[in-house]
């Protein structure tokens, strides 16, 4: 298969190549749009052979849901059995934005788009292309990132190059996304509103508007093959780099002596040493192969490369990454909460 690149300028959206690929979607075919969070791989949600398409494109098993992107509150309406009232004070506070909620669903999307589940993610993207791709192509559409399943979530057209191209339609190349970690998942089919996949939007957000919000205990992951996922990202392997991946936890400076250490150590060995750094510390390190991923006073810049970082560690052919931690007060939860996944919770206490 032949994928297509399309280039459009988020400033100045050409709305001849948005047609161009709303036409794909509407004759059942895939195209990998950029949304502010991640690049997704849309299908057309109510088509379920567009989503069995996605699954195998990806590689990704099949009882782990897709979510399906609207462009007005009125779809969400169209697809849900019921709506809890919490459902509308956090579409009005956080949509269009970086927020799924999980609902129960009617039979208008199909069960191959839910994994399986009486239940529909839902989320209405800001990125201008993604908007403009759902209103233009008359489809809610069904996409998770577009990389192949466990590897680091895509943020530029060059990842999603990298891993579909082949395998899909078209690439709609926007340029950079703004977040860069994907978005916070709230399920309301349980009574509590209840955090599946922390993100930009965090949990004293969520409780400013709707009151309490727990955080389900298998958002660190689950191995249970017996549990099925609910969310995306809830059960299998996500994020990660080719590399073997541990986080190093503690004091700064024991942080610092720990991975001079174990780099020394690795390229003695013979072995392709990654060190994931931060500005502040990046030159502390005497060996290995250090990437910056920002400004440790600044999280979102450290969301925003995280997945870069980690993509940049394959092209650099590491066999082995270490990783300092990043606590951070607002979104720390979920920057941690990707990097553990990558790390196939690998830390190392010091």
């Amino acid at each position: 298969m032949d994928t297509k690149v399309i280039r459009i300028d988020p400033e100045n959206i050409d709305i001849t190549k948005i047609n161009e690929a709303g036409d794909i979607l509407r004759k059942g075919g895939l195209v990998a749009f950029p949304t502010e969070t991640v690049y997704g791989l849309g299908g057309n949600a109510c088509d379920a052979g567009a989503s069995e398409a996605i699954y195998a494109a990806k590689g990704r098993p099949s009882d782990n849901p897709l979510i399906v992107h609207i462009c007005d509150y009125s779809q969400l309406e169209s697809i849900a059995a019921d709506l809890p009232s919490e459902a509308k004070k956090l579409s009005d506070a956080f949509w269009p934005g970086p927020m799924t909620l999980i609902v129960n669903k009617n039979g208008v999307i199909p069960h191959e788009t839910t994994g399986g589940l009486d239940t529909v993610a839902v989320r209405f993207p800001s990125h201008p292309i993604a908007n403009a791709l759902i209103r233009e192509s008359g489809c809610m559409i069904a996409a998770p990132s577009a990389n192949t399943s466990g590897r680091p979530s895509p943020t530029k057209a060059e990842h999603v190059i990298h891993d579909l191209s082949g395998r899909i339609d078209a690439i709609i190349d926007g340029g950079p996304v703004q977040i860069g970690l994907e978005s916070t998942i709230v399920d309301l089919t349980e009574g509590l509103p209840t955090i599946l996949r922390p993100g930009y939007i965090n949990k004293q957000m969520l409780e400013e508007v709707v009151g309490e919000v727990k955080v389900d205990p298998g958002i660190l992951g689950t191995e249970n093959v017996h549990v099925r996922p609910k969310a995306p990202g809830m059960r299998y392997k996500h994020y990660a780099p080719k590399g073997d991946l541990k986080i190093v936890s503690g004091e700064p400076d024991r942080v610092i002596a720990e991975i001079n250490r174990l780099a020394a150590e690795g390229e003695a060995d013979s072995r392709k040493v990654g060190i994931i750094a931060t500005e502040e510390t990046k030159d502390l390190y005497h060996a290995g192969h250090v990437i910056s991923i920002g400004d440790r006073t600044d999280e979102y810049e450290i969301a925003h490369n995280l997945f870069d970082v980690l993509r940049r560690m394959d092209e650099y052919g590491a066999e082995l990454i270490y990783s300092e931690e990043f606590s951070t007060p607002r979104i720390g939860n979920a920057i941690m909460n990707r990097l553990l996944k990558a790390a196939a919770h690998q830390v190392i206490e010091v």
